[in-house]
């Protein structure tokens, strides 16, 4: 088991990675206020590891409420959240109670975003089944839900506990999911760690072939990074860099994930072509280099990612992207690269330019 901390003072807690972690229930135990969880997980998660882990918590004396909600993107909504709440409030549970998340990054997020609202906010637990939410959605505590009009817009900032990552888990992940998360883990390497990215290009075959110590290491890796950079700017204040970072391809891809209906893309899929707009932006400011944006390309494409994004039309995409998060005054604020391993928030693109990245990465 590899263990990591992420250092936010009093709210610190551990990430731990490793095989067979969903049947060691007493990695849970000092975590909990009371005896007592509610268990939120999806039809997908749930029939493949609820019974498991429901056995597990009450040999050490947990008793589990489960919550199922349905599966995908499409669910983020105002429905799931109230679909926790009445089960919260159905079965009596207090502010002792502790919610945990079983499932990926929707579930992480709906529970999370129940947790920092219920009673004005109880205890919260990640433990993530898929690539991206191992890698990014599960650490640093942003919750929340979607709306019609941009992804991600209604939440709140709430700590986990504990972070668990059983890397079984990823055992029967669908191929499609597996590359989705792959997107996030690439990123990390384009942003700030390039001695990553090139242990990536050595060893994606073996990733994508699901060897478990390579991915054990990507994960690890990966979440060390950002728990370094949420350490530094929790709340994503920072006027320049900061956690905004961490966004690199993500304001372009969310303008795909809304244009498209929530679902039809999976997140990692609309991040990795948004990816490529922001290298081909990048590129075209000077930046990068073309042998840059080329091997970008083939990474993505090496891990079984789209590189052109949906052909949306430039209009749609800048009126989908003017609803992002790191729209400050009117300006919007894009995570593009300075250079390789070095990425930076900019907010003085020429709107000509940004359009052509878009045109020229969107499938036509």
């Amino acid at each position: 088991m590899r263990r990591l901390n992420l250092a936010l003072g009093e709210r610190s807690y551990p990430i731990l990675i490793g095989g067979g972690l969903l049947t060691r229930a007493d990695l849970i135990l000092p975590y909990l206020r009371a005896p007592r969880v509610a268990l939120v997980s999806n039809e997908t998660v749930a029939p493949l590891y609820l019974k498991g882990h429901v056995e597990a918590l009450e040999k050490v004396g947990i008793g589990a409420t489960p919550i199922i909600l349905p599966d995908g993107e499409a669910y983020k909504n105002w429905e799931s959240l109230n679909l926790i709440y009445d089960s919260l409030l159905a079965e009596r549970c207090d502010r002792s109670t502790t919610i945990v998340a079983l499932g990926g990054g929707v579930i992480g997020d709906l529970a999370g975003f129940a947790a920092a609202t219920y009673q004005r906010g109880v205890p919260f637990i990640q433990i993530p089944t898929t690539l991206l939410s191992q890698v990014d959605s599960s650490v640093g505590g942003k919750t929340g839900i979607n709306h019609p009009r941009g992804k991600n817009m209604i939440g709140a900032f709430w700590q986990p506990k504990l972070v668990l990552a059983d890397t079984d888990t990823l055992k029967t992940l669908p191929d499609r999911e597996l590359s989705s998360g792959m997107a996030e883990v690439i990123k990390y390497g384009l942003i700030r760690d390039l001695p990553f990215l090139d242990w990536l290009e050595a060893n994606m075959e073996s990733l994508m072939a699901r060897d478990g110590a390579a991915l054990a290491y990507a994960i690890e890796r990966s979440c060390a990074n950002k728990a370094e950079v949420v350490a530094a700017d929790e709340y994503e204040t920072a006027s320049e860099g900061g956690r905004a970072l961490l966004n690199l391809g993500h304001t372009f891809g969310h303008a795909i994930e809304t244009g498209l209906g929530y679902g039809q893309w999976l997140h990692g899929e609309a991040v990795a072509a948004g990816t490529m707009m922001a290298v081909d932006l990048s590129r075209r400011l000077g930046w990068l280099t073309a042998a840059d944006r080329n091997r970008v390309s083939a990474l993505l494409q090496r891990a079984g990612l789209p590189v052109k994004g949906a052909d949306l039309g430039a209009a749609r995409y800048l009126d989908l992207m003017s609803h992002d998060k790191k729209v400050v005054a009117g300006s919007l604020r894009l995570i593009l690269l300075k250079s390789m391993g070095n990425a930076v928030t900019y907010a003085d693109a020429p709107r000509e330019e940004i359009i052509a990245a878009i045109e020229s990465s969107s499938r036509g």
